[in-house]
């Protein structure tokens, strides 16, 4: 399976400009609200129209500017979920799931809804309407219509979203066996970093309308380009920088010098995500140095602590650390200044 594009979309004073091409089954896309996930996927489909560019699925063309080329979205084998389902109220299960098989014969069409049926284990809701059905068996009718078309492209729009915290994981769990049977491609909106990690093998990071990030997930996570896509992807520890030499960099916003172990030709910015940052029991080592705490915060199963640093300048907290209940139950009962250790190795050294 392919996917290449290079898709401009003009809508008002918003711009989408972005190129695209992986051989990868599952692909996420993360970015603020605004930055133009949903109208990526919405121009893939042919349910948005593109000003200029050209995609191909497989080598089959769905659209080229330069040759007029612009297939309707009927004839794209793309199919779409979207954010609320969008499940037709006044049809049963049944009638929903097979509204994708267009003109298909009768026969046809009963054996391939009950085929889809039987995988998504519909079965025995076929004859109710979507008000009769839970949240997750909703999100599986919506899939189970996009994937009885047998699509070479699915397009999932916030598919999790519409879930309450306790279903969100159930159906998380239903839609990662199904993707696993999909043989197509997936490109996967949502605004949960942890969720695209789980789900995606690479990411799309969009902002403002253009691409600032695409590959590998580990890379995307553990080795941001730049500052803003650390930040899209969830970190919360920036500090000014500028090369020292010897594998140092000095951290001009938390007084610190660093060793890092990422090569780098020029440093603008060193950073570290707070799940990254950890406690030394013992004075010495690389990267260890006092800190002090300031506030925390609590969820249920973690604790984020916000720390001083000595050698920073200015007022409040310099850091962000993310530690597991029975972690913060060892640290809280030790005397302060604490030693904070930022590991070489989860250091990331930015150049804009």
């Amino acid at each position: 399976m392919e996917l290449r594009g290079e898709l401009a979309v003009q809508r008002g004073n918003f711009s989408l400009q972005l190129a695209l091409a992986t051989k990868h089954e599952r692909v996420g896309i993360l970015g603020e609200s605004g930055a133009g996930k949903t109208m990526t996927l919405r121009a893939i489909a042919g349910l948005e129209r593109a000003a200029r560019g050209r995609l191909e699925v497989n080598g089959r063309v769905l659209m080229d500017s330069a040759c007029g080329v612009s297939l309707p979205a009927r004839e794209r084998r793309v199919a779409m979920v979207f954010q609320q389902y969008a499940l037709f109220p006044h049809r049963t299960v049944e009638e929903n799931i097979a509204f994708g098989l267009g003109s298909a014969a009768p026969a046809e069409r009963h054996t391939r809804v009950r085929s889809i049926a039987r995988r998504m284990h519909l079965e025995e809701l076929l004859s109710r309407y979507p008000r009769q059905l839970s949240g997750g068996q909703q999100q599986r009718v919506a899939l189970a219509r996009a994937l009885v078309t047998e699509p070479e492209l699915l397009l999932l729009d916030e598919p999790l979203s519409a879930l309450d915290f306790h279903l969100r994981g159930l159906v998380e769990k239903e839609l990662l066996d199904t993707l696993a049977e999909f043989r197509g491609i997936t490109l996967y909106v949502s605004h949960s970093l942890e969720e695209v990690y789980r789900i995606c093998e690479e990411i799309l990071v969009l902002s403002g309308g253009r691409a600032l990030a695409f590959g590998p997930k580990d890379e995307i996570f553990l080795k941001p380009p730049s500052r803003e896509v650390a930040r899209l992807t969830g970190c919360k520890n920036f500090s000014r920088a500028r090369p020292a030499g010897n594998g140092l960099v000095e951290a001009l916003d938390w007084g610190l010098m660093l060793r890092v172990a990422q090569p780098y030709s020029s440093a603008r910015h060193v950073a570290v995500r707070a799940n990254h940052v950890t406690f030394a029991d013992e004075a010495g080592g690389e990267n260890v140095y006092t800190c002090t705490l300031i506030e925390s915060t609590e969820t249920p199963f973690r604790r984020t602590l916000y720390l001083r640093l000595p050698s920073a300048s200015g007022d409040g907290w310099h850091l962000q650390a993310e530690v597991l209940k029975d972690r913060w139950e060892q640290l809280k009962s030790l005397p302060q200044p604490w030693r904070v250790c930022l590991d070489p190795d989860r250091l990331f050294v930015m150049p804009e």
